[in-house]
């Protein structure tokens, strides 16, 4: 795999990012340990995590997987220079009151204090990409579709970006980006950092699937004349777009027991849990099958081939998952098939949005 430049940034990154929030929760560290060396093994030189992993968000794994990922790095000299590393500061709370006391807010102090958190977690000296988790604002994200225009008063975007800025200053963190933003977000923070002297942010890590492709939605455009990176996150839809609910649903006999929208209860609630996204998922499986591909390899070589995308975030609970995700690279989709694609997502649109 050819690495590729982030935004206007000195980081070039493999096309390919392992996603760690599965670290901590269903996945004990030796597993992840050996994930880690696999993807090492195969050239993957991007690792994404966030303060507020693993996920299902709990108070007892709050910042596990960062610990994971930090006792790893220690055991393999030498690893760390071969590595782009990207974490995440939480936005306001959204009902963890175990994140800065429950804040409805992100403040500069806040960004500053959580980066030295994730420094001494990682036990690195430097944050290759450090990305604020969502806005402040109240945008519509995580599932909900609509912006309401009542805003509390909380820190503004010039705030934060003079809080990275201080970050960059001080050598903790080469490059910053954004996650779960909309087009008026990403253009106010490339506003702001150019009328100011601030960073630039190089990348945008929003959800992105045959199941969500709401960034088509002028926010690709946005990120194309801005030149902000695509860091595509959940490109299985928490697993929907393998196939392997197809036949018994989220929870019906023979779901897979270990499965995260089988086990967590949190997680079927929220977008992948909806009847629309499974049935959507189903027609999906079905014409990767007629086409003689996996479900997964329809999904990954989808997000692997869109132009729209940097790099694909994968987030695996084995070193077997973690070989069918590698492998599907190179799996291209006949003109034909993306038509075929495209009428169903004009059928069924974006369920998992």
């Amino acid at each position: 795999m050819k690495t590729i430049q982030l935004g206007q940034s000195d980081l070039f990154v493999t096309p390919i990012c392992l996603g760690t929030m599965t670290f901590g929760e269903q996945v004990d560290e030796a597993t992840a340990f050996d994930i880690l060396d696999r993807s090492l093994e195969h050239g993957v030189n991007f690792i994404d995590t966030a303060e507020m992993y693993a996920v299902p968000p709990r108070a007892e794994t709050y910042n596990a997987t960062e610990k994971i990922i930090g006792n790893w790095l220690t055991l393999r000299p030498g690893a760390r220079q071969k590595l782009v590393i990207a974490t995440k500061v939480a936005g306001p709370s959204r009902s963890m009151p175990w994140i800065r006391g429950g804040s409805p807010d992100l403040t500069g102090a806040d960004i500053v204090a959580a980066c030295d958190g994730s420094l001494q977690r990682l036990k690195t000296e430097v944050i290759d990409l450090y990305q604020i988790h969502w806005p402040v604002r109240s945008v519509p994200m995580f599932g909900s579709l609509y912006y309401q225009p009542n805003q509390a008063q909380a820190t503004s975007i010039h705030a934060q970006l003079q809080a990275l800025g201080a970050l960059v200053k001080a050598g903790k963190v080469r490059a910053v980006g954004l996650s779960n933003e909309t087009p008026f977000g990403v253009h106010e923070f490339v506003r702001l950092a150019e009328q100011h002297g601030l960073p630039r942010v190089a990348t945008l890590q929003n959800g992105y699937s045959l199941l969500n492709r709401s960034v088509e939605n002028a926010l690709d455009e946005t990120l194309h004349q801005l030149s902000v990176s695509l860091l595509a996150y959940s490109p299985l839809s928490f697993g929907l777009l393998t196939g392997k609910f197809d036949a018994t649903g989220l929870t019906g006999p023979g779901a897979p027991a270990q499965a995260r929208l089988t086990k967590f209860e949190s997680t079927r609630k929220q977008r992948w849990g909806r009847p629309e996204a499974l049935a959507a998922a189903k027609r999906y499986s079905a014409l990767a099958r007629a086409h003689g591909l996996t479900p997964l390899q329809m999904a990954l070589a989808f997000c692997y081939n869109q132009w729209q995308v940097a790099s694909t975030i994968i987030g695996v609970t084995s070193v077997a998952q973690l070989d069918e995700c590698l492998d599907a690279w190179g799996t291209t989709l006949p003109p034909e098939l993306l038509k075929q694609i495209d009428a169903i997502r004009w059928e069924m649109r974006d369920p998992a949005q």
